[in-house]
């Protein structure tokens, strides 16, 4: 898909929420029905950290929009990227506004984003034709980062050469590789399966008031003025 297609967008980072989380859902929660509340609530309580893909210099629009839906429908709620000399962008048509759902994390180099993970915990594996991992394997390590390469120079050396090790789909076909999209979809169900929710309450309600925001119309109005009616 080219970069310059009418739907394409810049991929945006997470912000910081505009007001205290508590504050948000005083002011917004009343507003949506109660099958939206109970939509929302059920989604937060399946999401975890647990399980991190990282994008390596993806360039098509549609793989990186593609990944974005993966995470959010498997219940993976960060979305990493490892920025290269190409920018992120994503397909409008093909993400559904899923952008909103996820956190998406910028690391500025290969070396950033492996350290940041190692810090918090997780073992890094890069998805590659040689792994010695299955995506099987990966639900029974309790925190996880796969790296998902370009489109077609794969996983960049840098950050290869930093992981813990690789990941590999087995192919019974002629064919040896898939699509980046289909290989993360494939390897995120994989590694989150029998995986509970697993976020603490203070992070379900920081969840909950971002949510709240992307679902109520003109949001960030309402919110100012019940701020300013409270003074704060």
């Amino acid at each position: 898909m080219r970069r310059d297609a009418a739907d394409v967008f810049p991929l945006p980072v997470s912000a910081v929420l505009p007001a205290p989380a508590a504050h948000i859902v005083e002011a917004l929660d009343p507003l949506l029905t109660a099958a939206r509340r109970l939509r929302i609530d059920q989604v937060i309580a399946q999401r975890s950290r647990a399980v991190v893909p990282v994008l390596d210099g993806l360039i098509d629009p549609h793989n990186v929009a593609a990944v974005l839906r993966s995470a959010d429908a498997f219940g993976v709620q960060e979305v990493h990227l490892a920025t290269g000399a190409e920018s992120f962008v994503a397909s409008n048509r093909i993400a559904q506004g899923t952008e909103r759902w996820v956190d998406v994390i910028a690391h500025r180099s290969a070396h950033g984003a492996v350290g940041a993970l190692h810090e918090r915990g997780y073992k890094v594996y890069v998805a590659a034709m040689d792994g010695s991992l299955r995506p099987e394997d990966l639900a029974s390590i309790p925190r996880v980062a796969i790296v998902f390469g370009n489109e077609h120079s794969g996983v960049s050396p840098e950050l290869a050469a930093l992981a813990d090790g690789a990941c590999t789909i087995p192919m019974r076909g002629f064919v040896q590789s898939l699509n980046v999209s289909v290989a993360a979809a494939i390897t995120l169900a994989a590694a989150m399966r029998g995986r509970p929710g697993d976020l603490d309450e203070t992070q379900r309600q920081l969840l909950r008031a971002r949510y709240l925001l992307a679902s109520v119309p003109r949001a960030h109005e309402i919110l100012q003025e019940q701020l300013r009616r409270r003074g704060t």
